[in-house]
């Protein structure tokens, strides 16, 4: 699978810094994961093709007009779900953008397989690069890290960042707290800084900014958390762990790479079209997005936004008026790095054969979805094409040009 551009060479790239303006926070990456196979035909909506409302009959979304479901028009190709309007004015700013057609060479259509490999960024055949990608790319760009470089919002440790030096799983930042046996955990602070603060050494260095870190992270909760410019989370899961992705941003405890999930795009049946189950979960997927945006607006130079699903949809409704598993997917990504206010990837796509060896039909895979992440990696965390090239040793990593 190739890239979009003419320009194969992934050291083409300008790599920054990746350091924060004052130096006290890297820049974060947040890694949304839609589990399930989402359908992102139907939240990139390729409009101007008649072939699309011929395949999808009752699931395809109306044109752009002045309908209260139709599409959102941004191109003379595409078009954006309804649901997805809160992220318009982000896309027209030149901060959204999608790479079309990103998949891998996995033909199982098996939910746990495609997504165990897109999160060890590994090929289906060939040598594993052992643990996670983002895991990975944490050991290889070595630099002093605070406990919270990397942070998963959820209760299990997904597989993108097994491996990582340093990383925590919770749902909420009061999770993170010494535990006292009476309750009151000054006198175990006091002795735990007499302890570290005499000792010179590797341990007692890090005990310190452990001990910074808890104290950072108590004066948070000290007082409710109050989102900025007005921005408004919605009352699921979701939008709760994007908040407190927001608030260790600001917090700046050298958060690296969070982790977030959003599950529920398995629509087999009744998917729906501009209403139903597939817009109410494209519907939570922006509303947790465009708060966080306006939440962040003072930090967007800190932060970038990907959004992945382990495979995409077939073409065409099935008789449950839904879609079953596809291939290729359109890949979103959502920052002031990001070449936004465009699709890459162009229209028509080329479709799998269902008469061949390749598995599920639907989109064919044109982009190698570890070109996408190397990218990211490059512009966001400063990698060199060496250290890309460690982080996924058996990718050609070539240059896709969604990143600035």
């Amino acid at each position: 699978m190739a890239g979009s551009s003419s320009d194969s060479s992934i050291s083409r790239l300008r790599f920054a810094s990746g350091e924060g303006s004052d130096g006290d926070q890297t820049h974060t990456l947040i890694c949304i994961f839609l589990r399930g196979g989402a359908d992102t035909l139907n939240v990139w909506v390729p409009y101007a093709d008649d072939a699309y409302y011929r395949q999808r009959p009752n699931l395809a979304i109306p044109r752009p007009g002045n309908a209260r479901d139709a599409a959102i028009r941004l191109t003379d190709l595409y078009a954006l779900h309804p649901s997805m309007r809160p992220l318009e004015e982000a896309f027209k700013e030149g901060r959204l953008g999608a790479v079309q057609a990103v998949g891998m060479d996995n033909t199982s259509g098996s939910h746990f397989e495609c997504q165990d490999q897109m999160e060890h960024g590994d090929a289906a055949d060939g040598e594993q690069a052992g643990g996670g990608w983002l895991g990975r790319f944490l050991r290889v760009k070595k630099r002093v890290r605070s406990p919270l470089s990397a942070v998963a919002i959820g209760t299990a440790l997904p597989e993108s960042l097994r491996g990582a030096p340093s990383v925590s799983v919770i749902e909420r930042i009061a999770d993170i707290a010494l535990k006292a046996p009476i309750g009151d955990a000054s006198v175990l602070k006091s002795v735990l800084g007499s302890l570290y603060g005499a000792d010179s050494t590797l341990l007692g260095e890090h005990g310190r900014e452990t001990l910074s870190l808890f104290q950072r992270v108590s004066e948070l909760q000290e007082h409710p958390y109050t989102p900025e410019n007005g921005a408004l989370y919605g009352k699921d899961d979701f939008s709760a762990g994007l908040s407190e992705v927001a608030r260790l941003i600001k917090a700046r405890v050298g958060l690296e790479a969070a982790c977030v999930d959003l599950g529920g795009w398995d629509t087999h049946f009744f998917q729906g079209s501009a209403s139903g189950l597939h817009s109410e979960r494209i519907k939570t997927l922006a509303t947790g997005l465009s708060a966080l945006e306006r939440d962040l607006k003072s930090y967007r130079a800190r932060y970038t936004v990907i959004i992945t699903t382990e495979f995409g949809r077939r073409i065409y409704e099935n008789a449950s008026l839904g879609t079953d598993h596809g291939r290729g997917f359109a890949f979103t990504a959502l920052g002031d790095r990001v070449r936004g206010g465009r699709i890459i990837g162009g229209w028509p796509i080329e479709a799998v054969d269902e008469s061949t060896i390749l598995g599920p039909g639907g989109i064919l895979p044109k982009v190698d979805f570890r070109d996408v992440f190397a990218e990211v990696l490059s512009s966001c965390h400063g990698l060199s094409p060496e250290e890309c090239a460690a982080v996924f040793p058996s990718a050609p990593l070539t240059l896709i040009g969604l990143m600035a």
